[in-house]
């Protein structure tokens, strides 16, 4: 996501930190590649033309001496960078019957995006229900449909009605009973009026509580008439930004809905049910600075783990007991997040390990972990507790071996992977002070130190 924009970003922040004086010549060189590199993500020229002229005002400003001066030019940088992505909105929910339209034109990825958001919420304990009421695109209720049994979702369609507000009323009284309920709407190739007309009478009969716009981040800056034609239209109150992985244009979209005042709620960031992530402008220009977004990655976390399982292993760890059931759920978590190249960008000071990273890890590390299920599922119940045992006892590594079909390698390798988790709980457990708010810098170091030798890719 804007992996080119975040790259010259932290460049112009070391150049500042790092140089003796602040010249001209210095100024104009980092706001060149700045310029450069926001028109690319398709921001605004004006808004890149503010932004430069207000660095270069701080930058060449008498008053400010010294160290001051670079601390001054980096917050500038910072600041206007936030301004230009837009205020924090969280999409609230109540406790009970939220009912939310989708609005969009074709192919702007609305079904999808419901059953990404259906998943993301019903992880988080609210009963939800998505309801097809796009009667016009061939197969829009039977993508909704597969979308949501692939995902364990309650859904209501009905492929033989044509008249959307009919389709509602046939559901009103069943939909009262769950606290979400997420409505997929029609699209067209523009906003016409038949669209707006058909939109209010929804919105009329099913009172929703929020509506929010999907639109597509490759459309860039075009972004900004479409969120303002349908805000006058049929009164948004907030945008959901899919396809930000597959574009370069991403910023534009982002900036424009900020000019236009519309709130991002959401960023779909893959094809998976779980690539959809919270916007918070904060949070995802720390990404971009290369210094991590460890709340999303819990929150991410949430939406792939189901919350018995998590309560579970909770305790498992919290007692400093693990099982091998344990390390191949998490290493199976990691595979539903995108694998470790999705998640690298929000843990502080991994982002610029791409390169180091070699070609296909990932789908070899997928492969190994459908081994490893087999492997398991030829141990007994006191091996898959105590996998101590079967290195004091090696003819037990012969006997798994041979009943899952697999060499005693792929045995020693799951056991490698369960004796390093052990490990770092066991450090964790061990480590002196309150970690009620997390690691201290302290306590990082002596994490990174101990284990960053054992945690090659």
């Amino acid at each position: 996501m804007l992996e080119k924009l975040g790259e010259v970003i932290r460049k112009a922040t070391d150049k500042i930190a790092n140089a003796l004086f602040l010249d001209k010549d210095l100024v104009d060189s980092i706001v060149r590649d700045l310029q450069r590199a926001l028109i690319e993500a398709d921001v605004n020229v004006a808004l890149v033309k503010e932004l430069s002229d207000k660095i270069k005002k701080s930058a060449l400003d008498e008053r400010i001496k010294g160290i001051e001066k670079k601390e001054h030019m980096i917050k500038i940088l910072h600041d206007e960078l936030l301004n230009i992505l837009g205020e924090y909105k969280q999409l609230k929910l109540t406790e009970k019957h939220n009912v939310i339209l989708f609005l969009g034109l074709y192919g702007s990825g609305k079904t999808t995006t419901i059953a990404k958001l259906g998943n993301y919420y019903s992880k988080r304990g609210f009963k939800t229900a998505l309801i097809g009421l796009d009667v016009h695109r061939p197969a829009a209720q039977e993508q909704l449909k597969q979308l949501a049994e692939k995902n364990k979702l309650n859904y209501f369609i009905d492929v033989n009605e044509k008249n959307p507000i009919k389709l509602w009323k046939k559901y009103e009284k069943q939909l009262k009973d769950y606290d979400l309920v997420l409505v997929d709407t029609a699209g067209r190739h523009t906003l016409d009026d038949e669209l707006i007309k058909e939109i209010k009478e929804i919105n009329k009969i099913a009172k929703p509580t929020e509506s929010i716009l999907v639109l597509p981040a490759d459309i860039g800056q075009a972004a900004k008439k479409q969120s303002q034609e349908f805000k006058d239209a049929v009164n948004v109150s907030g945008v959901i930004i899919t396809r930000m992985d597959s574009t370069a244009k991403a910023g534009g979209a982002l900036t424009a809905c900020a000019e236009t005042h519309a709130p991002v709620y959401f960023i779909g960031t893959g094809e998976k049910v779980n690539d959809i992530e919270e916007f918070n402008p904060e949070r995802f220009l720390s990404r971009l600075l290369g210094m991590g977004d460890l709340e999303t990655l819990i929150e991410k976390i949430k939406s792939v783990t189901d919350e018995g399982r998590q309560n579970k292993i909770q305790k498992n760890l919290e007692e400093g007991k693990l099982t091998l059931d344990d390390v191949i759920e998490q290493v199976k978590s990691m595979g539903s997040l995108g694998g470790f190249d999705k998640i690298k960008s929000m843990i502080p000071g991994l982002s610029n390990m791409k390169a180091k990273i070699p070609e296909g890890m990932l789908e070899n590390q997928e492969a190994r972990v459908a081994k490893w299920e087999h492997i398991v599922k030829s141990m007994t119940q006191e091996e898959k507790e105590n996998p101590e045992i079967l290195e004091k006892q090696t003819s037990r590594i012969a006997r798994i071996a041979k009943g899952a079909g697999v060499p005693t390698s792929d045995i020693r390798s799951l056991l490698k992977q369960y004796r390093l988790l052990n490990d770092m709980i066991k450090s964790g457990a061990g480590m002196s002070g309150d970690m009620s708010g997390g690691l201290s810098q302290k306590q990082l170091m002596k994490f990174a130190k101990k284990f960053g030798k054992k945690m090659r890719f």
